[in-house]
């Protein structure tokens, strides 16, 4: 499974812009989705936190992993933030192959 879905959470619509923006032009994603209007309830420092953030849709390689996650640490405002890669099982043959030709 070398094609993955890397989820990202941030905090703002122009923190999302910024990472994507970045991941993009660096050559590690192909493309970015950005989701408004997302409601996360975690734990953090003992407490229950109820926050709206936004979700990044990343499509990109697994080979890249590592430094997508660098990347977004030195981007983002979060102290740990939440990336996380998804492998992609399926998909059009014709979506992978241009994910494989923007990432060379």
């Amino acid at each position: 499974m070398e094609h993955v879905v890397i989820l990202i959470t941030v905090s703002s619509e122009d923190e999302g812009v910024r990472i994507g923006k970045t991941l993009v032009e660096d050559g590690l994603i192909a493309c970015v989705n950005i989701i408004p209007n997302i409601r996360s309830i975690f734990k953090w420092e003992g407490k229950i936190s109820d926050e709206k953030e936004y979700l990044l849709i990343c499509k990109g390689k697994k080979e890249r992993f590592s430094r997508i996650v660098e990347k977004v640490k030195e981007l983002h405002s979060y102290i740990i933030p939440e990336i996380i890669s998804i492998p992609i099982l399926e998909g059009s043959p014709d979506y992978l192959k241009w994910i494989d030709e923007v990432l060379r």
